[in-house]
């Protein structure tokens, strides 16, 4: 399998916008400058635990730990 070259990965990292990318997963709810929503990492029951950061371009759960951008 061929490797993408880490320049194709920084401009797709570049261009994407996070908020856009999860909230084709799970909905999210603008609390501030953050959003939150259900973690799909897990069984979620507390929306506020997973929190996306768009200046930041990451997000993290507080409940499982799960973090990327």
């Amino acid at each position: 399998m061929a490797k993408i070259e880490r320049y194709i990965i920084d401009k797709i990292l570049e261009t994407a916008d996070i908020v856009d990318v999860v909230s084709d997963f799970i909905d999210l709810k603008k609390k501030g400058v953050r959003y939150t929503g259900l973690c799909p990492f897990h069984d979620d029951r507390h929306a506020g635990n997973f929190i996306v950061y768009p200046k930041g371009n990451c997000y993290k759960c507080f409940t499982c730990g799960a973090k990327g951008g």
